[in-house]
Order: structure tokens, then C-alpha cells, then sequence
């Protein structure tokens, strides 16, 4: 099943509008996500990231419930395992 992760914006590494990207903490794992969808998003932001993709910002209490719903239903193991070779 695919779904759209929660994560937090910890850093902003690049701001060019089509390439701007960041690090996104999921829970203490961080991975480097395309931001250019969501051109509002801030540091400390809260982002739906699916495929590497923030696709919109949503406030922290509806990222922290979502989250503990993918943790219940054990579908948080992916993030878990080594990002793929470039």
C-alpha cells in the first residue's frame, strides 16, 4: 500500500523553486524530500511526503495523530530500511 508520510521540515538545503529541497525528520528518521509542491511550507513545518514528495503541509496535531496510525498498522518499517543507491 502506498501513503503519504508525515514528517517535520528540519532543514531547507536548497530554495530554488523547482528543485527546493530539505531534510524531513519522520520520528527521528531523516530523509531528503522534494519541497517544490509545497512552496508555503517553513522550517518546522509539518509535510505529507509520498515517493520522496511533500505534497502539502498539515499542522502538528493531525501529523502526530497519522503518524501513530502508521505505527499502529506497522507501516512505517520502509522508512526503517537504507534509502536507494544513487
Amino acid at each position: 500500500m502506498c501513503l503519504a508520510v508525515p514528517g517535520q521540515i528540519i532543514e531547507i538545503t536548497n530554495e530554488d523553486d523547482l528543485m527546493r529541497t530539505g531534510r524531513v525528520s519522520f520520528g527521528g528518521i531523516v530523509r531528503e524530500v522534494n519541497l517544490a509542491y509545497t512552496p508555503e511550507a517553513r522550517l518546522g513545518d509539518y509535510v505529507l511526503v509520498h515517493v520522496g514528495f511533500a505534497l502539502n503541509t498539515v499542522d502538528e496535531a493531525e501529523a502526530q495523530e497519522v503518524f501513530r496510525y502508521l505505527e499502529q498498522m506497522g507501516e512505517l518499517d520502509e522508512l526503517n530500511e537504507a534509502p536507494p543507491s544513487p
